[in-house]
């Protein structure tokens, strides 16, 4: 069976700290790393733009001593010359992993399942367990165990927040979801599927903010999504701004998955400013990858 890595839930705690102790490894003694992945290739397929992920997973791959190609859906015909099937079959014979971003997660699910070769979720409409697993890396590097914080998530419900549910009910850290009242309505169904002692859901942001030691968001509007001005001002109140701010812990942390609209969903003045740990959180995406990278391989 091939080691994959699609979802956060798949994983139990101890195998998700043996990811996250190799990335910490990885950051702090690179040097020990660089035939790692020798003679490895990794295919990296994008159906949705992308900066960090691409960046990070590219330069993660060479630097752990491996390949990488990035593969065209259209000029590979994927799906469309032959049965996607018969070209991730095609393709385990040339490349060890395969780091796929898309809009169809159950595809995504899919593609693990007939085990041809590695395969990691990028990003798909449903998650991004890269992004979150990070993250974790992130807030534990700079206020130490998650498990003894109160993360909160400001905004949307998106494939990041999935991910981040499922974090919690893994790691078991206290997690606030404030998001508009209708919002969280529209998406009952799915939030119904993450409902544990410690997740909990509110409308009201300032309550939900109330002394925490992360706050993290997301853009109002997703990758893709037509701008609308009736979703913006719904969402007007759940900026995260200096006022919000003061609601949290004085040594509190404020985290963006990036790329961020400011003065939407953030301000310039929160995002530059003191508490902000977004540019350290973008840096630890190739750490963490790289561990994934090196458990989905080796």
């Amino acid at each position: 069976m091939k080691k994959h890595f699609i979802d956060l839930d798949n994983f139990t705690l101890n195998e998700l700290r043996v990811i996250l102790n190799i990335a910490r490894d990885i950051k702090l003694n690179p040097s020990q790393y660089t035939e790692r992945l020798k003679q490895k290739s990794l295919g990296m397929l994008f159906e949705k733009q992308s900066n960090r992920t691409r960046v990070s997973f590219d330069i993660g791959m060479k630097k752990l001593g491996g390949n990488v190609i990035e593969l065209n859906k259209e000029s590979i015909g994927f799906g469309q010359r032959e049965s996607e099937s018969d070209v991730l079959k095609v393709l385990s014979t040339y490349i060890d992993c395969l780091m796929i971003r898309n809009d169809d997660h159950n595809k995504m699910k899919t593609f693990a399942e007939y085990n041809h070769l590695p395969i990691i979720n990028g990003l798909s409409d449903y998650s991004h367990p890269c992004q979150i697993l990070s993250d974790i890396f992130t807030i534990e590097e700079a206020k130490g165990s998650i498990e003894s914080q109160l993360i909160v998530w400001c905004g949307d419900i998106n494939n990041v927040l999935i991910s981040l549910l499922q974090a919690a009910k893994i790691f078991n850290f206290q997690l606030h979801v404030t998001s508009p009242e209708t919002i969280l309505q529209l998406n009952q169904s799915i939030l119904n599927k993450y409902q544990c002692e410690n997740i909990h859901f509110f409308h009201d942001p300032f309550k939900a903010t109330e002394k925490a030691d992360c706050i993290m968001t997301d853009v109002w509007i997703s990758m893709g999504k037509k701008p609308s001005e009736a979703k913006i001002l719904l969402f007007k109140d759940f900026q995260i701004n200096d006022y919000l701010l003061k609601k949290t812990n004085n040594d509190a942390i404020f985290m963006h998955c990036l790329p961020a609209c400011r003065n939407l969903e953030v301000t310039d003045s929160v995002i530059d400013g003191k508490k902000s740990i977004v540019w350290q959180q973008a840096q630890n995406r190739l750490f963490v990858q790289q561990s994934i990278l090196n458990y989905c391989i080796t």
